[in-house]
């Protein structure tokens, strides 16, 4: 079932699907909107509590909805200063050591990090040997994307590629998932080391945000400053607050979390499968 899946994915107009999605979410559609809204919050059981403005009828797009702040409190941070922080809501699909410079996409298949950082072995160098953690972002999930730690953009490169689905059934079923897919790659120095980002889109989630960096704002629905299939190193590098606002999906994906060696140990209780939340404690510094 799940290559038949895969198969299907190969069949459909991916990008023109995912760019129709677009286009409809951010349209206001009035009482169409509405009705899409609270069939969306029914299906899925989206505790509206949680969210910053709770009423369905204040949105005026769907877009608006799905990318819908969090009221304040709603995610507690972490309090311990060696607290890595869980960039997102989601469920880990894989999480552990890299193998020299792979990384487990599921059970079975692996990548590498010259392929997730679209052939720059310069820029996947410095990761080698270190560790991740992929979680996946569900329809029904928050979708913004906060920093697990302060850091300073070191690069930026934006990679366009296809749209597959990225559930555990394709992930599962579809060798190089998120090196084929399109993807925003982000760089950051912490101290003297780094960890990355990479924001990963799938079917009718083709566009991805990012609220900074270095006073740019990143969007690839349409791309704005940033040249794709070159990395950019910005002279005037943006510092990112830990726990701050990175970015936001339009419609929900997956979110990978790098570490250079030596920079943190996950915490015992991650594990594929799990389901975690913004701001809890994802893993611990080295040494702290």
């Amino acid at each position: 079932m799940a290559r038949l899946f895969v198969l299907l994915q190969h069949l459909l107009p991916k990008q023109g699907l995912s760019a129709l999605v677009g286009w409809l979410t951010r349209r206001q559609w009035g009482a169409m909107t509405q009705i899409a809204i609270r069939l969306f919050i029914r299906g899925f059981g989206v505790n509206m509590a949680e969210a910053a403005n709770p009423d369905p009828a204040s949105y005026a797009t769907f877009n608006a909805f799905f990318t819908r702040a969090l009221r304040a409190g709603t995610r507690p941070r972490a309090r311990e200063p060696a607290a890595v922080l869980c960039p997102a809501d989601g469920k880990i699909s894989e999480c552990g050591h890299l193998d020299g410079a792979r990384l487990l996409q599921a059970k079975g298949i692996d990548y590498t990090l010259a392929a997730l950082f679209d052939g720059d072995e310069d820029l996947a160098r410095p990761f080698e040997d270190g560790d991740f953690c992929t979680i996946y972002l569900a329809p029904y999930d928050y979708h913004r994307v906060h920093m697990p730690l302060a850091g300073r953009l070191e690069a930026l490169r934006y990679v366009p590629g296809a749209l597959f689905s990225v559930n555990a059934a394709t992930a599962a079923a579809l060798p190089g998932l998120f090196c084929r897919n399109e993807r925003v790659v982000t760089v950051f120095r912490t101290d003297d080391t780094r960890f990355a980002l990479v924001m990963v889109g799938a079917l009718n989630v083709g566009s991805i945000e990012l609220t900074m960096p270095a006073g740019q704002a990143f969007a690839n629905r349409p791309r704005a400053h940033w040249a794709a299939g070159v990395t950019h190193r910005p002279d005037n590098e943006a510092a990112l607050a830990r726990g701050a606002e990175y970015g936001r999906f339009n419609m929900g994906s997956t979110v990978i979390l790098l570490a250079a060696p030596g920079l943190l140990r996950l915490d015992e209780a991650i594990a594929p499968g799990r389901t975690v939340r913004v701001g809890q404690s994802l893993a611990w510094l080295q040494g702290a």
